[in-house]
């Protein structure tokens, strides 16, 4: 029988050029830093450093798991002071992967560093410069400035039933930084929703 249960313990293999420390993502995300597809995973989580693109071995992990249809995450580590960021990742990934969503946004504060994110679902913002990350919602001016990446990102969700993702044709990028948290409660939300193997 299988269990949809969130405290379910899930299989969760990671990969990715170690300038992304796939080591620590998956100290954080309770997952396995791996080398070789592995079939019984109920997700596979692609980790990308901006400065250093994705490495061949990468690519080719992303492309045998076509075979099985497992859901699979893309994290993009936004840190301070990178020349590439968030957008720069998610455009090479559509090319060496598949074409990929992108539900939220980066936020920088005053200085350039990545402190929040936005949704393009509903505008919502969340800051975690703050302890804990504190929610809100854009102004109009930031509504602004993202209207044409919400539009393109409805459009295509449009096109998807719930639990695209989870049945492996959906393939979501989100931004994540481990210092200080930001995206990993989203990351966290999409693998809640993964069913547990029997």
């Amino acid at each position: 029988m299988n269990s949809t249960s969130r405290d379910a313990v899930k299989k969760l293999a990671i990969y990715g050029h170690v300038s992304a420390t796939p080591e620590k993502f998956a100290e954080v995300l309770d997952a396995s830093v791996a080398t070789e597809v592995r079939a019984d995973c109920d997700a596979a989580i692609f980790i990308i450093n901006p400065s250093a693109g994705i490495d061949n071995e990468t690519i080719a992990r992303w492309r045998e798991f076509d075979d099985f249809q497992t859901p699979r995450l893309v994290l993009v580590a936004v840190l301070d002071g990178m020349e590439l960021d968030f957008d720069d990742a998610v455009l090479l990934a559509n090319r060496l992967f598949d074409p990929l969503v992108t539900p939220f946004l980066v936020l920088h504060g005053e200085n350039g560093t990545p402190i929040g994110t936005i949704s393009l679902d509903d505008f919502s913002t969340l800051d975690y410069s703050t302890n804990p990350p504190t929610s809100g919602h854009a102004d109009e001016e930031l509504q602004s400035l993202v209207q044409e990446f919400r539009e393109e990102y409805l459009e295509l969700m449009v096109e998807m039933e719930d639990g695209a993702f989870s049945a492996g044709i959906l393939f979501p990028a989100i931004p994540v930084n481990t210092a200080n948290g930001l995206g990993l409660d989203i990351v966290k939300k999409y693998l809640s929703e993964l069913p547990c193997r029997s």
